[in-house]
């Protein structure tokens, strides 16, 4: 199917669309009549492991599954970026049967987006640099605004930069993903928001008092930068569905969701909108909820939390290839304390899918239904990436089934006027499941800054490992009771958040001994050169 005719199957208007890629289509919102009537269902996991749990194929699987059973559903996925893409997790496209195409340019580069926000972040710093350099006022006497790139680079850690007329500042360079910009990019209901939360971003401090990019003259040319970002992209899954594809920040280090203009426009043009969140439950997942939800002005309909044998094998601290029912039942208790998680936070009745490999055995499956069916949980199978669409088909049944029932209310954890320390309090005890938190001196100096500029009264973005719940990337499974370490606190005042960094958080990752990068090249065939190796 040519993409103008997956264009055509949403009503797209002709004059929405704009050709780019072979197969990829810019579209713009603003084109677009209609009511926001679609249903959105949130796709979330269980805590990730080294094999990977497959949220974005089942995204895709689960929209070519409903449209199979004559839904018009829609994906609405995040863009890869080429930090992971280069290190160990590889592309962001989906796997097997149930992925989107053109597969290697949505993986390297895709429609620039990415590189925008790169190309907008650092003009602000530039910007601040030379407000520096020419003495201009407002003085600045701390800059808090670093750079970033789209890349996993350690060495940038410790970048030092000189700052002109005698500044204090940051010496730190992020990747893209973390970016301020890129969580504005996705949280920012249409241009004229976007235009206004880049005004807001806060870049440092005069006397006490906030410097924003306002201030230096900086939001205009950045917005100018990211005109052509700001509208989605639209792509197809291999069986023709439909799947707009749009921002890219992590879950980690930021909110892990696409942009709620993509969303929204999705929305506009289809009955059920099936997205993503980065990582686990205990990140993406809330903050889908907590922060673009709430931007955005609705509740996901419906819940899935993908699980995988192999993942429940990891956490149950035995090998991920070998069939070990002992281990699964440990590992459950993961699984159990995100469902756990979303109940208290009023989502009843999450949709566990069973991403589905073949040393699955029928002892592990017997045992993962009996303590899921215990909790009360509904347990499907998910063979999608095997078969495509049709090994969804009881997974779309159960999605269709919980969306005719009921919609979930969520209750969230905190009040935005409540002190800063109470909401990350909440937060652990409702979300995490730990019992406490504390501020290292470093946080508490952050803490006293961010009250003195008067932004304490934002919501929060905890950033912390994704490797566990707890702020610890070495527990497994199900933490025992702990307390919360805050290593650090960043205003986001332009995304409307505060960023809690938690425990050894790194917002620029670095590359593995063998990263992906090492099996990647490319080579000539019959009708051209090619990329190969990409995961």
């Amino acid at each position: 199917m040519t993409i103008h005719a997956v264009a055509d199957s949403l009503a797209l208007p002709a004059a929405s669309r704009e050709d780019r890629l072979r197969g990829v289509l810019k579209v713009d919102p603003a084109q677009v009549g209609g009511a926001e009537r679609g249903k959105v269902v949130l796709v979330t996991a269980m805590t990730p492991t080294p094999a990977g749990e497959g949220k974005t194929t089942t995204v895709i699987g689960l929209v070519d599954g409903l449209r199979r059973r004559g839904v018009a559903a829609v994906g609405a996925l995040r863009e890869p970026s080429l930090g992971p893409l280069f290190g160990v997790k590889g592309g962001a496209v989906g796997g097997g049967k149930s992925r989107v195409e053109p597969a290697e340019p949505i993986n390297l580069h895709f429609t620039g987006d990415i590189h925008a926000v790169t190309s907008a972040h650092d003009l602000l710093a530039a910007l601040v640099d030379n407000h520096l350099f020419h003495g201009l006022c407002p003085a600045i006497d701390t800059v808090t605004w670093g750079r970033v790139l789209d890349m996993n680079d350690r060495a940038l850690r410790r970048i030092q930069i000189e700052l002109a007329g005698g500044a204090s500042g940051v010496r730190r360079v992020d990747i893209t993903a973390s970016s301020e910009v890129m969580a504005i990019l996705c949280l920012s209901r249409d241009l004229e928001d976007l235009r206004a939360r880049l005004d807001r971003i806060v870049v440092g401090a005069s006397d006490g008092r906030p410097v924003t990019a306002a201030d230096v003259h900086a939001g205009g040319a950045m917005a100018a930068v990211l005109l052509d970002a700001v509208r989605p992209n639209l792509v197809q899954t291999l069986e023709g569905s439909p799947v707009f594809i749009h921002g890219g920040p992590f879950a980690n280090v930021a909110q892990g969701t696409s942009s709620l203009m993509q969303t929204r426009l999705a929305r506009r043009v289809a009955d059920v909108v099936v997205t993503e969140a980065g990582f686990a439950f205990d990140l993406g997942g809330f903050k889908f909820m907590d922060l673009k939800a709430r931007a955005g002005g609705f509740d996901p309909a419906a819940v899935v939390l993908v699980a995988t044998v192999r993942a429940l094998r990891f956490h149950g601290e035995a090998e991920i290839g070998v069939p070990n029912v002992a281990a699964v039942a440990k590992g459950l208790q993961n699984v159990v304390a995100h469902v756990e998680a979303a109940r208290r936070l009023g989502i009843p009745s999450p949709i566990v899918c069973l991403n589905r490999f073949p040393d699955d055995s029928p002892e592990e499956l017997a045992e993962i239904r009996r303590v899921l069916g215990e909790a009360g949980v509904a347990v499907v199978d998910g063979f999608h990436f095997a078969k495509g669409g049709e090994g969804a088909l009881e997974l779309a049944d159960a999605v269709a089934a919980a969306l005719a029932g009921p919609p979930p209310a969520f209750r969230p954890p905190y009040d935005p006027s409540m002190p800063v320390v109470d909401k990350v309090r909440a937060v652990v005890r409702t979300v995490l499941g730990g019992t406490d938190v504390v501020l290292t001196p470093a946080a508490e100096r952050d803490l006293a800054l961010i009250e003195q500029l008067g932004l304490a009264g934002l919501p929060i973005c905890l950033a912390k490992t994704h490797l566990s719940i707890s702020d610890d990337p070495k527990v497994r499974g199900r933490p025992a009771p702990f307390t919360l370490k805050v290593s650090g606190i960043t205003p986001a005042a332009g995304a409307g958040f505060l960023v809690i960094r938690c425990g050894p958080i790194l917002t620029m990752p670095g590359l593995p001994a063998r990263p992906a990068a090492h099996d990647i090249d490319v080579e000539k065939g019959p009708d051209g050169w090619h990329v190969r190796g990409l995961k």
